[in-house]
This record gives C-alpha cells, structure tokens and sequence, in this order.
C-alpha cells in the first residue's frame, strides 16, 4: 500500500470521521480535536489489556471530596482482580468461601488505592455479588483482625492502620511459617512469599541508604508499604528479626550474584 492509498485508507477510518466532526461541526483547531479523541478512546474503551479474571470499574478518585453529589464527584476507571487464579484457588480450598470473599475484599481496595481510586463497600458488594450487609460483616471481621481497609470512609476519615501486606511481615519476623501465616490470615503460601520477598528487597535497598521513594521506584511499590515496610522492622527489632532477615538477605545477594555470573 503506497502513501496516497494509506492516506485515503485512514481517511475512512472512525477516528477521522469523529476528527472530521469535531473540527467541521464544531469549530475545535486539530489539536484540540486530537486531544478530544484520545479522552474518548481512554474513557469509552480503557486503557490497558486486561488478564483473566480481571476487570474494569469506574470509582471515586482517591483524592475526590465527601459531600458532592456523585455525577459531579471525579471518578476513575481502575483494573481489578476479581479472581487470581491459583493463589485464589488455593485460598478457597484451604480455607472455604468466605475466607476467599475476605481476602478478595483487601486485594480489590488495595488494587483501587494503587491506581489512585477509592472504593466504597457498594463497589465491593456490586462486583463481589453478594449484600453490602455481607460486606459490612466481612470488613468487621477483618478490622478486629487488626487488618487496615483503605475503603472511602477510612481514606477520607480514620487514620491509616497496617495493611494485611505488613501484618503478614510482622507474623513471619515473629518467627511464623508460610504455612502458619497462611492459616492464620486466610492468604495463600504464594501471596505470603511475595510479601516477605517484596519486604526484603525493600530492606536491602533502606539498608543501602535509599530514601522511601526511590525504593518504591525501583519496586514498582507504593511509597507507603515502603515505609511501612521500614517501620515494622525497626518495630519488630529483636535477634529473631534480624536474624530473618539477614538470612533472607544472603539468599537475595546469592541469587544476584548467580544471575550476574550466568550472564557474564
């Protein structure tokens, strides 16, 4: 196809048409229309490819104020994890239905928080398929575990707790087994291994001098579990602790090392 059949091409496609639209009926100059299109494309279609099991929903920003009426309150389209495929299964077989809705409960308001969202317990039970009362009881539950849910009201309102991220950490530097964590928060031994791995790398960083935020850079983490992941450390300081770590942090320096050798 030379240049002048690719152009003719182009010229019959949807996006010049609504082009063509916004600048012949509407008066906007080409880069004002431009910029209109990619807003359409990014609101009606969403950006991103999504996995199995995942979704998309439009919820209040993170950052959106309490009071306004919800069709003028900001909102933002977020991808979550409805199912996680093995780590959801293995949760749901070890540990039943309703541990499985809980533990789905903390991923999807973290999954919000990360992509700059808030959600309400509404949102849950919408995507969830069960009651909001159910929902109302499952985050009970789960705060009386010491468990933090950043839904809407606790963002805007109560101070930050401990994400079930950091109380998983603070069990295993107690000297706690995946296994045991695992039966104990209702999670599966590969969410529990991420955490303590993802915690590791965080420590070897903070101990190289790194500052919160380019630790969370370099992760692809949130600047808070960062430093929550320093605090829980010092918090948690007893020879048990380090001795953890210092073990884990050998392994991670081992690894590296290896991988550096394969590829010289």
């Amino acid at each position: 196809m030379n240049q002048e059949e690719l152009a003719r091409h182009q010229a019959k496609t949807p996006e010049k048409r609504f082009m063509n639209l916004l600048q012949n009926e509407f008066r906007q100059p080409p880069r004002i229309a431009e910029a209109i299109l990619t807003d359409a494309q990014s609101c009606l279609l969403g950006q991103g490819e999504l996995r199995p099991g995942q979704m998309r929903v439009v919820l209040v920003r993170r950052d959106a104020s309490h009071g306004r009426s919800l069709r003028v309150t900001e909102t933002k389209e977020v991808i979550w994890t409805i199912h996680a495929g093995q780590e959801d299964d293995e949760v749901g077989q070890r540990h039943g239905a309703q541990a499985l809705r809980r533990r789905r409960i903390q991923r999807l308001l973290d999954e919000a928080v990360a992509q700059g969202a808030a959600a309400s317990q509404e949102d849950l039970a919408r995507v969830l398929n069960v009651s909001v009362r159910t929902i109302k009881r499952d985050c009970a539950a789960l705060q009386e575990q010491g468990v933090y849910l950043p839904t809407r009201g606790h963002l805007q309102g109560i101070g930050r707790g401990q994400s079930h991220k950091v109380l998983v950490v603070r069990r295993w530097l107690a000297g706690a087994t995946y296994d045991q964590i695992a039966r104990q928060t209702h999670h599966s031994i590969v969410s529990v291994r991420r955490y303590v791995q993802a915690f590791t790398r965080v420590m070897q960083l903070h101990q190289e001098g790194l500052a919160a935020e380019e630790v969370a850079l370099l992760l692809g983490l949130g600047q808070q579990l960062v430093q929550e992941y320093v605090d829980i450390f010092h918090q948690s300081d007893t020879p048990l602790a380090r001795r953890r770590l210092s073990e884990h942090l050998q392994r991670l320096k081992k690894g590296s090392s290896q991988d550096k050798k394969g590829v010289l």
